[in-house]
This record gives structure tokens, C-alpha cells and sequence, in this order.
């Protein structure tokens, strides 16, 4: 009965493993023929663009509505904070938002990088603020 129970495991775990193996065999072909088609067919170049500006498009979509759902489930909490602080909550958000939109331009110069890294550093200072007072009065 023993020998059964540890012969139907390792058979258990045989199938699981080749299972993975499969599954890692089906993706690596899905991702070569993509990669083929991108390189040998005409306009897969631009089919390409338009697939990445279109998940680029979908997980920004998908942060907003994170985010969204986020303040609702804590919108108590974030009056709780009191105008001031809540206000600074707010500032340092878009602070990031700003910072994240400008990044690309920024990172062209030494200067701009300098910029970009004290404008992000003083956004989460902001937010560290913000939490410590959450879980000073919260």
C-alpha cells in the first residue's frame, strides 16, 4: 500500500515536470515565431510598434485603474490625514507623475538627470512624511 502511494507520487510529480517542460517548449516557440515575423515579414517592424504602443497603452490603463480602486477602498484614510497632509500626499504624486513624463527629455543631460533624481527623492520623502503621519494617528 505504501510502495503504491510513493510509486503514484513520483509519477505525479514526473507528469508535473514534463508538463512545465512543455509549457516552457510552448512559449519559447511562440516567442521565435513572433521574433521571426517581426524580422522577415514586410511592415513587421511597424506591427510591431503598434503592438507595444498597445500594451504600452493596456498596463498604463491598468495602473489607473489600480489606483483608482486604491483611493476608493482608502478614501477615509486619506481624509484622515487632514488638509495640509493630504495636500502634500497630492503634490508628491504628481510631483512623480511629472517627473516619470519628463524622464526621457531629462535623462539627456547630466543636469537633467540631477533634476530628475532630486525632484524623485523629494517626492518620496513626501510620501514617507505622509505615511508617517498615517501611522502616527491613523
Amino acid at each position: 500500500m505504501i510502495l503504491r502511494c510513493v510509486r503514484d507520487a513520483r509519477a505525479h510529480v514526473r507528469r508535473a515536470a514534463t508538463l512545465r517542460f512543455v509549457t516552457a517548449l510552448r512559449n519559447l516557440a511562440i516567442v521565435l515565431a513572433i521574433a521571426a515575423a517581426v524580422a522577415f515579414l514586410p511592415g513587421g517592424g511597424t506591427s510591431a510598434a503598434v503592438v507595444l504602443a498597445v500594451l504600452s497603452t493596456l498596463i498604463l490603463v491598468s495602473f489607473v485603474l489600480i489606483a483608482a480602486r486604491m483611493y476608493r477602498e482608502h478614501l477615509s484614510d486619506i481624509y484622515g490625514l487632514g488638509d495640509v497632509w493630504r495636500g502634500v500626499l497630492y503634490g508628491a504624486l504628481g510631483l512623480l507623475v511629472l517627473a516619470m513624463a519628463a524622464r526621457p527629455r531629462l535623462f539627456e543631460t547630466s543636469g537633467g538627470t540631477v533634476a530628475w533624481i532630486a525632484v524623485v527623492a523629494a517626492a518620496a520623502y513626501a510620501l514617507y512624511l505622509c505615511w508617517r503621519r498615517y501611522r502616527q494617528y491613523g
